[in-house]
Protein backbone atom coordinates (compact mmCIF):
# COMPACT_ATOMS: atom_id res chain seq x y z
CA UNK A 1 0.00 0.00 0.00
CA UNK A 2 1.29 3.69 -1.10
CA UNK A 3 2.05 5.99 1.87
CA UNK A 4 -0.54 8.28 1.91
CA UNK A 5 0.85 11.95 0.45
CA UNK A 6 1.58 14.49 2.95
CA UNK A 7 1.61 18.20 2.84
CA UNK A 8 4.79 20.36 1.88
CA UNK A 9 6.55 21.22 4.81
CA UNK A 10 5.40 18.18 6.73
CA UNK A 11 9.16 15.55 5.84
CA UNK A 12 11.05 17.03 9.45
CA UNK A 13 13.26 20.15 9.53
CA UNK A 14 16.70 20.81 8.65
CA UNK A 15 19.82 20.09 10.66
CA UNK A 16 20.00 23.27 12.97
CA UNK A 17 22.15 25.53 11.41
CA UNK A 18 23.10 29.19 12.06
CA UNK A 19 22.78 32.50 10.83
CA UNK A 20 24.34 34.88 8.05
CA UNK A 21 28.23 35.44 9.47
CA UNK A 22 28.42 39.24 9.54
CA UNK A 23 30.14 41.72 11.79
CA UNK A 24 27.82 43.92 12.04
CA UNK A 25 24.13 43.57 11.46
CA UNK A 26 21.89 46.52 10.43
CA UNK A 27 17.93 45.45 11.21
CA UNK A 28 15.06 46.87 9.67
CA UNK A 29 11.61 46.09 9.95
CA UNK A 30 10.74 42.95 10.81
CA UNK A 31 6.96 41.18 11.42
CA UNK A 32 5.13 42.67 13.80
CA UNK A 33 6.17 41.49 17.50
CA UNK A 34 10.16 39.87 19.15
CA UNK A 35 11.67 38.72 15.83
CA UNK A 36 13.74 41.11 15.08
CA UNK A 37 14.73 41.40 18.86
CA UNK A 38 15.50 37.42 18.72
CA UNK A 39 17.42 37.77 15.62
CA UNK A 40 19.37 40.47 16.81
CA UNK A 41 20.16 38.02 20.14
CA UNK A 42 21.17 35.22 18.17
CA UNK A 43 23.90 37.67 16.08
CA UNK A 44 25.46 39.18 19.15
CA UNK A 45 25.59 35.25 20.36
CA UNK A 46 28.08 34.60 17.18
CA UNK A 47 29.84 37.74 17.92
CA UNK A 48 28.08 40.30 15.24
CA UNK A 49 27.24 43.82 16.64
CA UNK A 50 23.33 45.00 15.88
CA UNK A 51 21.77 48.36 14.96
CA UNK A 52 18.09 48.81 14.71
CA UNK A 53 16.47 51.27 12.80
CA UNK A 54 13.03 52.10 14.72
CA UNK A 55 10.12 53.82 12.46
CA UNK A 56 7.47 53.56 14.42
CA UNK A 57 6.07 53.33 18.11
CA UNK A 58 5.43 49.96 17.53
CA UNK A 59 9.15 48.79 16.53
CA UNK A 60 10.13 50.55 19.82
CA UNK A 61 7.84 48.31 21.68
CA UNK A 62 9.30 45.20 20.81
CA UNK A 63 12.41 46.26 20.22
CA UNK A 64 13.46 48.82 23.01
CA UNK A 65 17.55 49.54 23.95
CA UNK A 66 20.58 51.31 22.98
CA UNK A 67 21.23 49.87 19.73
CA UNK A 68 18.80 51.14 17.96
CA UNK A 69 18.33 54.22 15.78
CA UNK A 70 15.30 55.92 15.44
CA UNK A 71 13.79 57.70 12.28
CA UNK A 72 11.64 60.52 12.54
CA UNK A 73 12.12 62.19 9.20
CA UNK A 74 9.44 61.59 6.13
CA UNK A 75 9.85 59.26 3.02
CA UNK A 76 11.97 62.07 1.21
CA UNK A 77 14.54 62.25 3.58
CA UNK A 78 14.92 58.53 4.14
CA UNK A 79 17.45 57.72 1.38
CA UNK A 80 20.03 59.91 2.64
CA UNK A 81 19.39 58.79 5.92
CA UNK A 82 19.81 55.26 5.45
CA UNK A 83 23.22 56.01 3.47
CA UNK A 84 24.17 57.52 6.68
CA UNK A 85 23.36 55.31 9.03
CA UNK A 86 25.12 52.19 6.38
CA UNK A 87 28.36 54.60 6.27
CA UNK A 88 28.64 55.52 9.77
CA UNK A 89 27.79 52.21 11.41
CA UNK A 90 29.95 50.16 8.75
CA UNK A 91 27.53 47.37 8.85
CA UNK A 92 28.19 44.95 6.42
CA UNK A 93 24.41 43.32 6.50
CA UNK A 94 21.18 44.50 6.71
CA UNK A 95 18.30 42.17 7.29
CA UNK A 96 14.55 43.02 6.98
CA UNK A 97 11.07 41.67 6.42
CA UNK A 98 9.65 42.07 2.87
CA UNK A 99 11.47 44.06 0.01
CA UNK A 100 8.65 45.80 -1.19
CA UNK A 101 7.71 48.39 1.51
CA UNK A 102 8.74 51.46 0.42
CA UNK A 103 11.42 52.40 2.87
CA UNK A 104 13.05 49.13 1.93
CA UNK A 105 13.36 49.15 -1.16
CA UNK A 106 14.87 52.51 -0.96
CA UNK A 107 17.04 50.67 1.94
CA UNK A 108 18.01 47.66 -0.26
CA UNK A 109 18.91 50.21 -3.02
CA UNK A 110 21.57 51.84 -0.77
CA UNK A 111 22.85 48.99 0.35
CA UNK A 112 23.26 46.93 -2.70
CA UNK A 113 25.43 50.37 -4.55
CA UNK A 114 27.82 50.73 -1.07
CA UNK A 115 28.11 47.09 -0.83
CA UNK A 116 26.30 45.94 1.98
CA UNK A 117 24.69 42.38 1.93
CA UNK A 118 21.50 42.30 2.04
CA UNK A 119 19.16 39.47 3.35
CA UNK A 120 15.55 39.93 3.35
CA UNK A 121 13.10 37.44 5.27
CA UNK A 122 9.34 36.81 3.61
CA UNK A 123 6.20 34.11 4.63
CA UNK A 124 7.56 30.67 3.41
CA UNK A 125 7.65 29.92 0.02
CA UNK A 126 6.87 26.17 1.77
CA UNK A 127 3.97 26.81 4.08
CA UNK A 128 2.98 26.69 6.66
CA UNK A 129 5.72 25.18 8.64
CA UNK A 130 8.58 27.21 7.12
CA UNK A 131 9.47 31.07 6.57
CA UNK A 132 11.94 32.57 3.61
CA UNK A 133 15.47 34.07 4.13
CA UNK A 134 17.15 34.92 0.62
CA UNK A 135 20.64 36.92 -0.06
CA UNK A 136 19.37 40.51 -1.78
CA UNK A 137 15.65 39.96 -2.41
CA UNK A 138 12.99 37.18 -2.53
CA UNK A 139 9.49 36.68 -4.83
CA UNK A 140 9.27 38.74 -7.63
CA UNK A 141 12.85 39.82 -7.06
CA UNK A 142 14.76 36.34 -5.78
CA UNK A 143 18.32 35.37 -7.37
CA UNK A 144 16.42 31.49 -7.77
CA UNK A 145 17.87 30.19 -10.97
CA UNK A 146 15.54 29.82 -13.43
CA UNK A 147 16.87 26.61 -15.60
CA UNK A 148 14.86 23.50 -14.07
CA UNK A 149 18.29 21.23 -14.94
CA UNK A 150 19.79 23.48 -12.22
CA UNK A 151 17.81 21.60 -9.52
CA UNK A 152 17.53 18.54 -11.52
CA UNK A 153 21.67 17.67 -11.07
CA UNK A 154 21.53 19.58 -7.14
CA UNK A 155 21.34 17.19 -4.38
CA UNK A 156 18.30 16.37 -3.27
CA UNK A 157 19.21 14.30 0.20
CA UNK A 158 16.46 15.96 2.57
CA UNK A 159 17.59 14.50 6.24
CA UNK A 160 14.51 14.26 8.28
CA UNK A 161 14.17 16.07 12.05
CA UNK A 162 12.08 17.46 14.15
CA UNK A 163 8.04 18.00 14.22
CA UNK A 164 5.77 20.11 12.05
CA UNK A 165 5.75 24.04 13.12
CA UNK A 166 2.37 25.48 14.64
CA UNK A 167 1.08 28.26 12.09
CA UNK A 168 0.85 30.51 15.40
CA UNK A 169 -2.02 32.79 14.41
CA UNK A 170 -3.83 33.49 17.64
CA UNK A 171 0.12 35.12 18.49
CA UNK A 172 0.81 36.43 15.34
CA UNK A 173 -2.88 38.28 15.51
CA UNK A 174 -1.83 39.65 19.28
CA UNK A 175 1.23 41.13 18.44
CA UNK A 176 -0.35 42.66 15.28
CA UNK A 177 -2.90 44.39 17.65
CA UNK A 178 -0.03 45.36 20.38
CA UNK A 179 1.53 46.54 16.97
CA UNK A 180 -1.61 48.41 15.65
CA UNK A 181 -2.16 49.92 19.43
CA UNK A 182 1.33 51.76 19.83
CA UNK A 183 1.21 52.98 16.51
CA UNK A 184 -2.11 54.66 17.34
CA UNK A 185 -1.69 55.45 20.42
CA UNK A 186 1.85 56.38 21.43
CA UNK A 187 3.38 57.82 18.29
CA UNK A 188 3.79 61.37 19.31
CA UNK A 189 7.73 61.06 18.04
CA UNK A 190 7.14 59.41 15.19
CA UNK A 191 4.76 61.99 13.70
CA UNK A 192 6.19 61.36 9.63
CA UNK A 193 6.11 57.74 9.33
CA UNK A 194 3.72 56.60 6.54
CA UNK A 195 2.75 52.82 6.76
CA UNK A 196 2.58 50.91 3.79
CA UNK A 197 -0.76 49.56 5.07
CA UNK A 198 -3.72 51.20 7.04
CA UNK A 199 -2.17 50.22 10.38
CA UNK A 200 -4.71 52.10 12.86
CA UNK A 201 -6.33 50.39 15.72
CA UNK A 202 -9.32 51.23 15.71
CA UNK A 203 -9.50 50.48 11.78
CA UNK A 204 -8.26 46.42 12.26
CA UNK A 205 -10.66 46.41 15.42
CA UNK A 206 -13.94 47.10 13.00
CA UNK A 207 -12.30 45.15 10.20
CA UNK A 208 -11.68 42.15 12.44
CA UNK A 209 -14.94 42.17 14.09
CA UNK A 210 -16.64 42.53 10.58
CA UNK A 211 -14.36 39.52 9.62
CA UNK A 212 -15.44 37.04 12.35
CA UNK A 213 -19.13 37.55 11.75
CA UNK A 214 -18.15 36.53 7.71
CA UNK A 215 -16.42 33.87 9.21
CA UNK A 216 -19.76 32.55 10.59
CA UNK A 217 -21.85 33.23 7.79
CA UNK A 218 -20.08 31.56 5.26
CA UNK A 219 -19.25 28.52 7.68
CA UNK A 220 -23.29 28.11 7.27
CA UNK A 221 -23.85 28.72 3.96
CA UNK A 222 -20.71 26.46 2.99
CA UNK A 223 -21.60 22.97 5.03
CA UNK A 224 -22.64 21.83 2.08
CA UNK A 225 -20.12 22.79 -0.20
CA UNK A 226 -17.29 20.73 -0.22
CA UNK A 227 -19.15 17.69 -0.85
CA UNK A 228 -20.02 19.02 -4.71
CA UNK A 229 -16.27 19.60 -5.30
CA UNK A 230 -15.26 16.37 -4.33
CA UNK A 231 -18.17 14.55 -5.88
CA UNK A 232 -20.25 15.62 -9.05
CA UNK A 233 -17.82 18.17 -9.63
CA UNK A 234 -14.45 16.77 -9.18
CA UNK A 235 -11.92 16.91 -11.64
CA UNK A 236 -13.81 18.98 -13.45
CA UNK A 237 -13.21 22.71 -11.81
CA UNK A 238 -10.59 25.00 -12.56
CA UNK A 239 -9.24 25.95 -8.67
CA UNK A 240 -8.36 29.83 -8.80
CA UNK A 241 -7.01 31.13 -5.09
CA UNK A 242 -7.14 34.91 -4.68
CA UNK A 243 -4.64 36.40 -3.33
CA UNK A 244 -4.77 39.43 -0.23
CA UNK A 245 -6.09 42.87 -2.10
CA UNK A 246 -2.99 44.39 -0.89
CA UNK A 247 -0.03 41.48 -1.27
CA UNK A 248 3.05 43.08 -3.08
CA UNK A 249 3.28 40.16 -5.17
CA UNK A 250 0.93 41.98 -7.17
CA UNK A 251 3.64 43.98 -7.92
CA UNK A 252 4.92 41.19 -9.56
CA UNK A 253 2.34 40.99 -12.09
CA UNK A 254 0.25 42.90 -14.84
CA UNK A 255 -2.82 44.12 -12.40
CA UNK A 256 -3.12 46.45 -10.15
CA UNK A 257 -6.04 44.84 -8.44
CA UNK A 258 -7.05 41.11 -7.48
CA UNK A 259 -10.37 42.13 -9.39
CA UNK A 260 -9.09 42.87 -12.58
CA UNK A 261 -7.13 39.56 -12.57
CA UNK A 262 -10.66 37.60 -11.34
CA UNK A 263 -12.55 39.86 -14.46
CA UNK A 264 -9.41 38.81 -16.96
CA UNK A 265 -10.26 35.09 -15.88
CA UNK A 266 -14.04 34.77 -15.99
CA UNK A 267 -13.74 36.41 -19.46
CA UNK A 268 -11.16 34.32 -21.08
CA UNK A 269 -13.41 30.54 -19.12
CA UNK A 270 -16.10 32.29 -20.78
CA UNK A 271 -14.76 32.08 -24.09
CA UNK A 272 -12.61 29.37 -24.29
CA UNK A 273 -13.25 26.78 -21.33
CA UNK A 274 -15.02 23.30 -22.54
CA UNK A 275 -19.15 23.79 -21.66
CA UNK A 276 -18.64 21.24 -18.69
CA UNK A 277 -15.64 23.20 -16.61
CA UNK A 278 -16.80 24.64 -13.46
CA UNK A 279 -14.67 27.45 -12.00
CA UNK A 280 -13.99 28.10 -8.00
CA UNK A 281 -12.88 31.06 -6.73
CA UNK A 282 -11.41 30.57 -2.79
CA UNK A 283 -11.07 34.05 -1.01
CA UNK A 284 -7.85 34.55 0.71
CA UNK A 285 -8.55 33.58 4.66
CA UNK A 286 -6.25 37.35 5.81
CA UNK A 287 -8.42 39.16 3.67
CA UNK A 288 -12.04 38.37 4.66
CA UNK A 289 -12.36 41.28 7.24
CA UNK A 290 -11.28 43.85 4.37
CA UNK A 291 -13.05 42.40 1.23
CA UNK A 292 -16.22 40.33 -0.24
CA UNK A 293 -16.82 39.40 -3.41
CA UNK A 294 -19.94 37.98 -3.37
CA UNK A 295 -21.36 40.90 -5.88
CA UNK A 296 -18.88 40.32 -7.75
CA UNK A 297 -18.51 37.27 -9.15
CA UNK A 298 -22.94 37.19 -9.02
CA UNK A 299 -22.54 40.09 -11.37
CA UNK A 300 -19.63 38.35 -13.37
CA UNK A 301 -22.24 35.40 -14.19
CA UNK A 302 -24.54 36.97 -15.36
CA UNK A 303 -22.49 38.57 -18.21
CA UNK A 304 -20.75 36.02 -19.32
CA UNK A 305 -23.31 33.37 -19.37
CA UNK A 306 -21.74 31.52 -16.38
CA UNK A 307 -24.38 30.88 -14.13
CA UNK A 308 -24.22 27.18 -12.24
CA UNK A 309 -20.87 27.40 -13.24
CA UNK A 310 -18.82 30.09 -11.33
CA UNK A 311 -18.31 29.16 -7.69
CA UNK A 312 -16.91 31.57 -5.01
CA UNK A 313 -16.37 30.48 -1.28
CA UNK A 314 -14.46 31.46 1.72
CA UNK A 315 -13.82 28.59 4.17
CA UNK A 316 -13.38 25.15 2.53
CA UNK A 317 -10.56 23.24 3.35
CA UNK A 318 -7.70 23.66 0.68
CA UNK A 319 -5.87 20.80 0.55
CA UNK A 320 -9.23 19.04 -0.34
CA UNK A 321 -9.78 21.24 -3.01
CA UNK A 322 -6.26 21.29 -4.74
CA UNK A 323 -6.43 17.52 -4.46
CA UNK A 324 -9.97 17.17 -6.37
CA UNK A 325 -9.16 20.32 -8.81
CA UNK A 326 -8.82 19.63 -12.55
CA UNK A 327 -6.38 22.98 -12.45
CA UNK A 328 -5.38 25.80 -10.88
CA UNK A 329 -4.84 29.22 -11.91
CA UNK A 330 -3.05 31.69 -10.27
CA UNK A 331 -1.33 35.20 -9.98
CA UNK A 332 1.68 33.84 -8.64
CA UNK A 333 0.38 32.46 -4.88
CA UNK A 334 2.13 30.07 -3.14
CA UNK A 335 -0.62 28.09 -3.45
CA UNK A 336 0.34 27.37 -6.77
CA UNK A 337 3.65 25.07 -5.74
CA UNK A 338 0.71 23.30 -2.97
CA UNK A 339 -0.98 22.67 -6.01
CA UNK A 340 2.08 21.22 -7.94
CA UNK A 341 2.46 19.24 -4.76
CA UNK A 342 -0.87 17.54 -5.36
CA UNK A 343 0.09 17.01 -9.37
CA UNK A 344 -2.46 19.74 -10.16
CA UNK A 345 -1.70 21.31 -13.78
CA UNK A 346 -1.11 25.37 -12.56
CA UNK A 347 -1.13 28.42 -14.84
CA UNK A 348 0.63 31.96 -13.98
CA UNK A 349 -0.54 34.99 -14.80
CA UNK A 350 2.19 36.97 -13.13
CA UNK A 351 5.81 35.88 -11.98
CA UNK A 352 6.31 33.69 -9.54
CA UNK A 353 9.17 31.55 -8.08
CA UNK A 354 8.13 28.39 -9.32
CA UNK A 355 6.72 29.53 -12.71
CA UNK A 356 9.44 27.08 -14.33
CA UNK A 357 9.16 24.89 -17.78
CA UNK A 358 7.80 21.23 -16.27
CA UNK A 359 6.25 22.40 -13.15
CA UNK A 360 3.68 25.22 -14.38
CA UNK A 361 2.07 25.70 -17.96
CA UNK A 362 4.29 27.90 -20.64
CA UNK A 363 1.72 28.19 -22.86
CA UNK A 364 -1.34 31.10 -23.20
CA UNK A 365 -3.95 31.43 -20.17
CA UNK A 366 -6.80 30.59 -23.46
CA UNK A 367 -4.96 27.16 -23.88
CA UNK A 368 -4.20 26.02 -20.39
CA UNK A 369 -8.01 26.50 -19.99
CA UNK A 370 -9.35 24.81 -23.07
CA UNK A 371 -6.69 21.85 -22.45
CA UNK A 372 -6.45 18.79 -20.21
CA UNK A 373 -2.61 19.80 -19.79
CA UNK A 374 -0.21 17.46 -18.34
CA UNK A 375 0.29 17.10 -14.44
CA UNK A 376 3.86 18.42 -13.05
CA UNK A 377 7.05 16.60 -13.53
CA UNK A 378 6.93 15.56 -10.26
CA UNK A 379 10.76 14.36 -10.46
CA UNK A 380 11.80 18.08 -11.00
CA UNK A 381 9.13 19.22 -7.79
CA UNK A 382 10.83 17.31 -5.55
CA UNK A 383 13.98 18.71 -6.89
CA UNK A 384 12.65 22.30 -6.45
CA UNK A 385 11.54 21.71 -2.82
CA UNK A 386 14.81 20.17 -1.77
CA UNK A 387 16.49 23.07 -3.50
CA UNK A 388 14.54 25.42 -1.23
CA UNK A 389 15.46 23.61 1.79
CA UNK A 390 19.05 23.79 1.18
CA UNK A 391 18.63 27.41 0.53
CA UNK A 392 16.29 29.57 1.54
CA UNK A 393 13.87 27.95 3.64
CA UNK A 394 13.60 27.92 7.60
CA UNK A 395 12.12 24.93 9.98
CA UNK A 396 9.32 27.37 12.37
CA UNK A 397 7.56 30.52 12.21
CA UNK A 398 8.23 34.19 12.91
CA UNK A 399 6.04 34.00 15.95
CA UNK A 400 7.15 31.23 18.33
CA UNK A 401 10.62 29.59 19.29
CA UNK A 402 9.97 26.47 17.69
CA UNK A 403 13.20 25.04 19.16
CA UNK A 404 14.70 27.45 21.61
CA UNK A 405 18.21 25.24 21.72
CA UNK A 406 19.33 26.02 18.42
CA UNK A 407 19.11 29.92 19.43
CA UNK A 408 17.22 32.90 20.59
CA UNK A 409 15.11 32.71 17.47
CA UNK A 410 14.38 29.12 17.86
CA UNK A 411 15.00 28.50 14.11
CA UNK A 412 16.95 25.57 12.30
CA UNK A 413 18.77 27.84 9.27
CA UNK A 414 19.35 26.17 6.28
CA UNK A 415 22.45 24.89 5.81
CA UNK A 416 23.39 26.13 2.81
CA UNK A 417 22.53 29.66 3.81
CA UNK A 418 25.59 30.86 2.84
Amino acid sequence: MNAPRREPGHEGALPAGRPPRCRHALLLQGPAGPFMRRLADELQSHGARVTKVNFHAGDVFFFPGQDTVPYRGDRAAWPAFIRTVIARSGCDAMFLFGDRRPLHEEAVRAAKEMGVRVWVFEEGYLRPQWVTIEAGGVNGQSPLPRDPEVFRRAPQTIPEAGGPAAHAFARSAWYSTLNALAFTHANGRFTKYEHHRNLNAWFHTASWVRGAARKQVFRVRERRTLARFTGPLAGRYVFVPLQVHCDFQLRYSPYEDVVEFARELVAAFAAHAPPGDHLLFKHHPMDRPFREYGGLFRGLAREHGLSGRLHYVHDLHLPTLLKHAAKTVTINSTVGLQSIHHRTAVHCTGTAIYDLPGLTHQGTLAAFLAERPAPPDEALYRAFRAWLLRHNQIHGNFYERIDPSAGPTGFRWPPLLE
